[in-house]
This record gives structure tokens, sequence and C-alpha cells, in this order.
């Protein structure tokens, strides 16, 4: 009988010994900073959810394009589906587009490729780097190499090509960077008369398209107002032009405005409030307007301004307080305090050396997309209702995930994505896309 206690009394010391085990090698994992390369494909789920009440005259909620509506006075939470037509593309995730390159053969230079390399503000600092701008095709302004050399974004198989792309990586929304008629950016030529092919590529891809607001010389709140009006105007009708469908059913569009904080809140407040000059709310011409936030002190402008929202868009983790991951729950708190959307920017990685080539302390490395995912996992964390990504094709500042090819010259050796393939990025981005469908299900139902 001893010997029999003996034996009971060790063999339950091993078992406690095992669970405490067990349990203490559980508390030491800790969240990944991604997902590995080797993870499954997650299954697609619909999504639901109920979201906060905007700042507008409808007050209404914000939903994206394609959500099933709740039945009037249901008070359950709606099931809901954020997924394009066939389930594969998904519009809360929103990745910046840039129309802006071309070359020889479709537009009788380069464009862009060639940009200059940007003077430091510093004389002293200006002084000790190269000027000059790049020779294309060898030669580009970029550290990485397109897998489809120097093109044009108005030839025809390069924006097929690009939608097929953004397809691929799952991201429902393209954000095409845009002037007005007209107008460019400094390194640039005008593309406005783009808009309604790339708005057609998308079209035939399953693809929204929303519209980025770049600043420009004299622009302000009533110039804003003209140019959301000129949009709607013109392109408000086609199947591919991206609007969120409110709880109520109201659908409307959404603007991102870049360099916002240029303009004072009291002038947009002439645009963006219920009792402003111009306002825009309760017109045809009501949208969603999202703000770019840098500084702290943004926060509480884009509130007195009337937005409905912020972004943070920087790819350079710690460029600015809005682009520091660690800033999000801060940022994400008080927009759920004041009814705003909070979309935080995730991005592969930054380098921008080529144009800027003082910029170095602000390249992040992408180490194999591991700084890809970190940013990914971030956003995740604070459970947003849309992501953007900067970027598909922004090659200056090195934040595309657009296919690259390894590429060496005899002056140059450019980056590339090597030991992965060219469609690294756009896989990750999958399955981050998938992920972030199937966790929001779970958080929001």
């Amino acid at each position: 009988m001893a010997r029999l206690r003996r034996r009971a009394c060790i063999g339950l010391f091993l078992f406690t010994l095992f669970v405490f085990g067990t349990m203490m090698g559980l508390r030491t994992l800790k969240p990944s900073d991604g997902f590995p390369d080797t993870a499954p494909v997650l299954e697609l789920l619909p999504m639901a959810a109920v979201k906060p009440e905007r700042r507008s005259v409808s007050r209404d909620a914000t939903a994206s394009t394609g959500q099933a509506q709740p039945a009037a006075g249901n008070a359950a939470k709606p099931i809901m589906t954020n997924s394009g037509p066939d389930g594969t593309i998904f519009y809360d995730v929103h990745i910046f587009y840039y129309a802006w390159y071309g070359n020889p053969p479709m537009d009788g230079k380069y464009i862009h490729w060639d940009h200059i390399l940007v003077p430091h503000w510093d004389p002293k600092i200006a002084s000790s780097y190269p000027r000059g701008r790049h020779m294309p095709p060898e030669d580009i302004g970029s550290s990485f190499y397109p897998e489809l050399n120097p093109y044009s974004s108005r030839d025809p198989d390069v924006l097929e090509s690009h939608m097929e792309q953004i397809g691929s990586s799952a991201a429902g929304v393209l954000v095409l960077s845009w002037y007005p008629l007209g107008l460019a950016d400094d390194n640039g030529e005008p593309a406005e008369d783009l808009v309604s092919s790339v708005l057609d590529a998308a079209y035939r891809h399953g693809l929204k398209v929303a519209f980025h607001l770049q600043p420009y010389r004299g622009r302000n709140d009533q110039s804003v107002h003209d140019n959301v009006k000129y949009i709607i105007d013109r392109y408000g009708d086609h199947g591919a032009f991206y609007k969120f469908v409110t709880s109520t059913g109201k659908s409307l569009p959404l603007f991102y405005i870049y360099d916002s904080y240029l303009t004072p809140p009291e002038s947009w407040s002439e645009f963006l409030s219920p009792s402003g000059s111009h306002s825009v709310r309760g017109s045809a011409y009501d949208s969603v307007f999202i703000a770019l936030v840098v500084e702290e002190r943004h926060m509480h402008d884009i509130l007195a301004g009337g937005f409905d929202g912020m972004y943070t868009y920087f790819a350079s983790n710690g460029f600015s307080y809005g682009a520091s991951h660690q800033n999000w729950k801060v940022l994400k708190a008080f927009c759920e305090g004041n009814n705003l959307l909070f979309i935080p920017g995730v991005g592969p990685g930054y380098i921008d050396t080529s144009i800027r080539p003082w910029n170095n302390h602000n390249t992040r490395n992408r180490v194999n997309g591991r700084y890809y995912e970190t940013a990914l996992q971030a956003a995740l964390n604070v459970r947003p209702e849309v992501v953007t990504i900067t970027s598909f094709n922004e090659w200056h500042e090195g934040t595309q995930i657009e296919r690259a090819a390894p590429k060496k010259t005899l002056t140059r050796v450019y980056l590339d994505y090597q030991p992965h393939g060219p469609d690294h990025y756009l896989e990750l981005t999958r399955r981050w896309v998938e992920e972030f469908t199937r966790e929001k299900a779970q958080w929001l139902m």
C-alpha cells in the first residue's frame, strides 16, 4: 500500500510538473510581429460590423462599399461582407497608387523615372551631395527596378498588369494620386486625362478607385470643394468609383486629403462643418473626408476642421508622430472618442536616397518582409475599420509592393526582393488581408 501511494505521489508530481512547464512555455510566447512565409492560406469570412457614427450632417455610420445593410429597427449587429464580387479582394484595404510615370514610346520622354536629385534645404549640407537628375533606362530615380522596366502609366498593358497585381494582393481599393486638370507635381506632367483609363481597368478587375487629393499652388478649402464637385460630377457614376455605404443605405465618396495641415482648420470648417459658408454637408457632394495626421497637434486640428477621419500614410516608422506605430493606440482612442475614422498606413520599407541622397536616416530596411509584417501586425492591434498600404508603386521612396526585378548596371546595383520572388510583397499582403478580414469578423461579432 505504501509503495502504491508512493507511485501515485510520483505520478501526480510528474503530471503537475508537466502542466506547470506547459503553462510557463505558453507564457513566454509573444504575439507574432507578422506571420511566417509558410503560414497557411486563411479561410475568407464575411465581415460582421456595426460602424461608429461618423461626424457629418447625416450622422450616419461609415461602412465599406458592397456591405449589406441592417433592417430598420434591428438592434442586432448585422452580418456584412466587404469583399469584391468573387470574394478574393477586400474593400477595407486601400493601396496608394501613382499614375505619373512616362517613357519615350508612349509619352515621347521619360517622366518621373528621370527624377531630379532633390537638394537639401541647408546649403552647407546640400554641398556634400550630388546634384542633377537620373538618366533612364539604366539609371532611374529608385533604389529598386520594376519588373515592367521604366514604364508609362498610359500603357494599357501596364494598367492591366497593375490591376492584376493589386487584385492578387487582395487590396480592393486603389487610392489614385490626383491633381486638378492641367496641374502636376514638380517632376511630372498633367495626368488627369488618365483617370478614366484607370477606372476602366480597375472595373475590369473588380477593384474600386478612391482619390488622393494632392497639394498644389493655391489649394484651399474652396478649391478643394471645386475639385470634389468636379470629380463626383465626372466620375461619380462609374462602376469603379469607390463609396462608403452607410448603415442607412447612403453611399458616400471617400477622399484622402494629402498635407491637409497646410490649410488651417478654420478654413476647412467652412467646407466641412454643417454651418460652414460653403458646406458640403447634406448636399449632393457630401463625402467622407480623411485628413493626414503628421504631428500630434494635428489630431485636434482635424477634429476642428470637420473632417471625418485621419490617416498616417508614411511608411517610415518613427518618421513622424502619426507614422509611429507606438502612437496608433492613442490616435485610435482619440478617433473613437470623437466619432472619427482612424486609418493607419503600413508599408514594406522606406528608402528615398535615390532622389534625396541626404535622407538616409529615414531608411527602413525591408528585412525580407519582416518590417512589413511588423507594420501589418501593429495595424491589426488597433482594430481599424480600414487600413492603407503605402504603396503599390511609389518607386522613388521604395515603398512599392509592385513586382521588382534584380538589376545591375555598370554604375548601379539595384535592391530587389531576393531570396524571394517578385511577387513576395503581393503574397504577404494577401495573407495579411485575409487575416485582417478573419480577425475583424471575430472582434465585431
